[in-house]
């Protein structure tokens, strides 16, 4: 199993995108979500969504505009 970069999304995209690929039987992994979070600056990082290199096409085709 190797985390493939699907995209780069605010925090809260990021884990909509999770939610929608999880419901569709792909796990999804939002990295970073927590990063600045201290000095409030965590909503201009973006948080990665990570999927398994195998299900990144099928990720592909269910969010296409990515």
């Amino acid at each position: 199993m190797a985390l493939v970069e699907l995209g780069r999304f605010s925090a809260p995209e990021a884990h909509i995108v999770v939610s929608r690929l999880e419901s569709e039987g792909i796990p999804a992994i939002a990295f970073d979500a927590g990063a600045s979070i201290a000095d409030g600056s965590f909503l201009l990082i973006p948080v990665r969504v990570m999927v398994d290199e195998d299900d990144l096409a099928a990720a592909r085709r269910i969010l296409p505009e990515i």
